[in-house]
């Protein structure tokens, strides 16, 4: 790439002169990265493709590596997603959107377990998410009312209102961190291909669209595939041939078949009765209790402290996460000298120590003087009005 000689344009001001620059390609090293002076820099690819969960992945969640069982776990995924969709209609969320935010659930929760993240804080999190990425956004306050309404006014027709007090704080400050977290677990690769669209095209390529309760059961099928984990597993091209097959198979519908018509759309018919077999499981599950299952969280959690507590006193050494830590040698610090004493056993360690102790203790009651100034001004407006 030819540079423009700033001296010739310029007598006057003397620059540096180049002749030419290489060109960024010219730095690339095929399947490796950048090379840039004696060191290679690889590059971050995100596709739909590696959004699917690998196969040792799905057989061992996070959840059940700390002790929950896989029925609990599918009954908690379900719910979960149950919630999401009840909450996306009472916010007038589009279906997409609704969409979005279970498969955000779902991958969310083979990156860390139920038993150590509330699933009704993290389908909060998911709902206000998603409202975000498919540009129908609505505010934390929208979305914490109305999962207090389909939480406390089950069976009741007057709705209670959600009291704003020092929990509604808290409770708005819970899921903006929760939407953080779930931003890093999922490396903020948050895309989603639906398969809404595919479904009418395909239905379209085979000249059934005009089959007004065949393009419905497969909608249907596709809404209700959302509570499964097939689209971690399957791209949405062949989630669409397995909601058509399947209600083309219900509703006693020929479809080509010399030969297969799935076969166009590349997807295998072993592929297609894996998906099939997934959805029809939902109407067979047992209806459980919440509180139950909550129960059995409660005791995992119980458990997994207990047992990481027990490491740490037979001096494994473990982390809250399970990770093992490594002991810092007397002479980490590179300015260290010989002959001196760390600085955690050192009274200047120990001072500093208390000083911190001190600030996160003034900024504890900064904090409450805050809250207790925004009562007083509720309070005054109450009276006022």
């Amino acid at each position: 790439i030819p540079v423009l000689d700033w001296a010739s344009v310029l007598p006057g001001v003397m620059q540096p002169t180049i002749e030419y620059v290489m060109a960024a390609e010219d730095l690339r090293i095929p399947g490796e990265g950048i090379l840039i002076g004696d060191k290679i820099y690889s590059g971050v690819t995100l596709t739909l493709d590696n959004c699917l969960l690998p196969l040792e992945r799905l057989q061992q969640s996070p959840s059940a590596e700390h002790g929950l069982s896989a029925d609990t776990e599918e009954q908690l995924r379900m719910r979960g997603c149950e919630l999401i969709q009840a909450a996306g209609i009472l916010l007038r969320l589009p279906q997409v959107a609704m969409a979005t935010g279970q498969i955000l659930f779902q991958r969310f929760y083979y990156c860390k377990s139920f038993v150590r993240h509330c699933a009704e804080m993290v389908a909060m999190a998911c709902v206000h998410l998603a409202s975000k990425i498919e540009e129908e956004p609505r505010r934390v306050r929208d979305v914490l009312n109305v999962f207090y309404h389909l939480k406390h006014s089950k069976g009741k027709r007057a709705q209670v209102p959600m009291p704003l007090d020092a929990s509604y704080i808290s409770a708005k400050a819970q899921v903006i961190k929760t939407e953080r977290r779930v931003l890093k677990e999922l490396g903020f690769c948050v895309h989603v291909k639906h398969p809404h669209k595919i479904i009418v095209m395909y239905l379209q390529v085979l000249e059934c669209e005009k089959n007004t309760k065949l393009v419905q059961t497969a909608w249907n099928y596709m809404n209700d595939s959302l509570r499964t984990d097939v689209f971690l597993r399957f791209s949405a091209e062949t989630v669409a041939c397995a909601c058509i097959y399947l209600s083309a198979r219900t509703l006693q519908i020929p479809l080509p078949d010399q030969p297969p018509w799935f076969l166009l759309f590349g997807a295998s018919e072993e592929d297609l009765r894996e998906i099939c077999g997934r959805i029809l499981r939902l109407y067979s599950l047992p209806n459980v209790s919440l509180p139950s299952m909550l129960k059995e969280v409660d005791q995992c959690h119980l458990a997994l402290d207990a047992r990481i507590a027990k490491a740490k006193l037979a001096g494994g050494g473990l982390l809250a996460v399970g990770t093992p830590t490594l002991d810092v040698p007397s002479s980490f610090s590179p300015a260290s000298k010989a002959g001196e004493t760390d600085a955690h056993h050192s009274p200047r360690g120990n001072t500093l120590c208390n000083k911190d102790r001190e600030r996160e203790k003034e900024r504890e009651r900064r904090r409450e003087r805050e809250r207790e100034r925004g009562r007083g001004r509720r309070d005054e407006y109450s009276r006022r009005r």
